[in-house]
């Protein structure tokens, strides 16, 4: 009799120290955050990437494209922790839809828009005026319902009357970082792209860049939300913290993105 109560309390014993070790297990604090981010900010997370991880032992995983997409997959169920917006309408209309953590989105930089074009092009130097020449070749511009940097480039040459000369020649790409690609493969002779990809040393070493004055368009102000289906909250706070600090703010400028703070 005495060997079955002992017995039973083992089992017991070990049922709760199963139970215990299953309920860590599952309250262990994600080791990475996945991160949906504008094509625009491939070259600021690139770079800042392996600093963040150092700091803090997470693991960043980052998916990019278009706001637009982006904005898109995340109310189809997207499973991302932060979304990196490249302006503030995207962001938004995640706010709208119930589907972050904040009340309006978080401002982490702004955006700065210019042409491209390779080394090789005939135009040199590559001054705004190319696009007013009648015998303009292909120009790669990103969608301006998918991506603001498209929205902000139609914007421009509107405003500088050059839309009509220019319409003709678009290429339209799905992002800026698809409209980079044509014009540094060939497919187009410049392309609208920001000046974050523009700083970058794959876009600079192989071409030349002029920016558009910012009169020009709307201000690019990009923003950031923390997302409610996302598994790590406390990790994506991190990464939004640790981009709106004062060491990463200072250094946005050598990016190509303008400060918030």
């Amino acid at each position: 009799m005495l060997r079955l109560r002992f017995f039973a309390v083992w089992i017991f014993a070990a049922l709760l120290c199963s139970t215990a070790s299953l309920h860590a297990q599952n309250t262990v604090a994600p080791k990475e955050v996945i991160v949906a981010a504008a094509a625009d900010m491939e070259p600021v997370l690139t770079a800042y990437a392996p600093l963040f991880e150092k700091q803090t032992g997470l693991k960043l995983k980052i998916s990019y494209a278009a706001s637009a997409a982006l904005s898109q997959q995340i109310q189809n169920g997207l499973p991302a922790d932060i979304f990196f917006s490249a302006d503030f309408y995207f962001a938004e209309q995640t706010v709208a839809s119930g589907l972050t953590m904040q009340k309006a989105p978080t401002p982490y930089a702004k955006g700065a828009l210019g042409l491209w074009a390779r080394n090789d092009s005939r135009f040199k130097p590559l001054t705004i005026d190319v696009l007013s020449r009648k015998d303009l070749g292909p120009v790669a511009v990103a969608n301006p319902d998918r991506a603001p940097y498209g929205r902000a480039a139609i914007a421009a040459l509107k405003q500088m009357n050059l839309y009509a000369n220019v319409a003709p020649h678009i290429v339209q790409a799905d992002s800026i970082s698809q409209a980079g690609q044509f014009a540094l493969s060939g497919n187009a002779e410049v392309a609208f792209i920001s000046r974050t990809m523009a700083v970058s040393p794959k876009f600079k070493d192989a071409g030349q860049f002029v920016l558009i004055p910012l009169s020009q368009y709307p201000e690019i102000v990009q923003t950031a939300v923390i997302l409610k289906n996302g598994a790590n909250h406390e990790g994506a706070h991190l990464l939004l913290n640790f981009i709106l600090s004062d060491k990463v703010q200072s250094d946005l400028d050598t990016k190509g993105l303008g400060r918030v703070k």
